[in-house]
């Protein structure tokens, strides 16, 4: 029988312009790789920064940072992982062995991706590492990155949401400091302000208000127990203060620099860091899991361009806010939340609106920038369905 030579996977052709290609198999490159068929991977609103053209990512690219999979080889050096376990992988490339992974800040690893802290599958400047929409990928330093699971099919839309958007969520609100019984205000109703809300109410939360324009979105927001704002309808940081009494102790922001003005449909990249800032009590604290990047080839006006974002500052240096930033160390959060989904005490595949196979995804992504039919969170069976 003639051993496959070649796989499908999602191809990026430039500005709104993806398809799918037969390119090679990915090899074992070093002793401490393995392969994995992917079994889903997920579509991000992050990818769509690329897809856009957003970014400076070059034709060719094969995206998906959010992976999960079933071992078909090991590495002469991996000890952990055997051939047919069932693992999903952080979006972050990590090599477990530089400073910031010791002290779990696997987000900004400093060993991955020469000239940046950080690396991550199949996103622009983040290293050279494949992406997982595609039918397999090279995991490296697997023991490290991989996190077991249990074996089947199981829980599979739960899980995905493993490699980036629940513990992302999370790390929103652990950024901002949050305690239970405290007051949250998430801005942005997309997977990660869903999951960033989902988290502060299975955290005891007692307020949870989430802003946003996109009816479906909100009415998700209500289903797991928040408050609606549709920021259109009104100043949202008027709206939360009216509903709740007062500031909020914490605030999320799950925009980052695409964020639009009142009118919900003119890009003003400073807006959402100043409402966090205007509705969040003194002492409290922001965070800030939203995407911002230090250059924007499509930015309003030339300041934003370069990532230099007008905010009251004043108000914040005032209040005595604290603020926490940037990606999420997938690895401090995602054994606990798989264990909290099988145990049945969280449940974050209510987030997921379609799944399709790799033929669909250039559809996916489309239908998916455009916001139409629902599209919300996308799941990718590069393989086919799970049955």
């Amino acid at each position: 029988m003639a051993t496959q030579t070649k796989m499908k996977a999602l191809h990026y052709d430039g500005p709104f312009k993806v398809s799918v290609k037969e390119i090679d198999l990915p090899k074992i490159q070093h002793p401490d790789d393995v392969i994995i068929k992917v079994t889903t991977a997920c579509i991000c609103g992050s990818d769509l920064h690329m897809y856009q053209g957003r970014t400076a990512a070059e034709n060719g690219l094969v995206f998906g940072h959010e992976n999960m999979g079933i071992v078909t080889e090991t590495g002469s050096g991996v000890t952990l992982l055997k051939k047919g376990d069932r693992i999903v992988l952080p979006f972050n490339v990590a090599d477990g062995r530089c400073r910031n992974c010791e002290e779990g800040r696997t987000a900004f690893c400093t060993g991955v991706n020469p000239g940046f802290a950080g690396g991550a599958y199949g996103y622009v400047a983040m290293g050279p590492y494949q992406g997982g929409q595609a039918q397999y990928l090279r995991v490296p330093f697997a023991d490290f990155n991989a996190l077991i699971l249990p074996p089947g099919t199981e829980h599979e839309a739960d899980f995905a949401l493993l490699a980036d958007i629940f513990p992302t969520g999370w790390h929103g609100l652990e950024l901002s400091g949050f305690k239970p019984g405290e007051s949250v205000a998430v801005f942005g109703a997309g997977p990660v302000g869903l999951m960033a809300a989902y988290s502060a109410t299975l955290r005891g939360a007692s307020n949870v208000f989430v802003v946003d324009q996109v009816k479906e979105r909100l009415d998700a927001a209500k289903k797991i127990g928040c408050i609606p704002i549709n920021f259109t309808q009104g100043n949202p940081v008027d709206q939360i203060i009216e509903k709740n009494g007062g500031m909020v102790d914490r605030a999320v922001d799950a925009v980052g620099y695409q964020a639009v003005d009142k009118s919900g449909k003119t890009e003003q990249p400073n807006v959402v860091l100043d409402q966090l800032i205007h509705v969040t009590r003194p002492t409290g604290g922001l965070g800030i899991p939203g995407l911002y990047v230090p250059s924007d080839p499509g930015a309003p006006d030339a300041q934003s361009g370069k990532g230099q974002i007008l905010i009251s500052f004043g108000k914040l240096f005032e209040k005595g806010l604290k603020l926490g930033t940037g990606q999420c160390n997938v690895k401090a959060y995602n054994r606990y939340l798989r264990d909290l989904i099988v145990s049945g005490r969280a449940k974050p595949s209510f987030v997921v609106s379609h799944e399709v196979g790799i033929d669909e995804a250039p559809d996916a992504y489309d239908k998916f920038d455009r916001r139409v039919d629902g599209y919300t969170k996308v799941l990718l069976h590069p393989n086919g369905p799970l049955s």
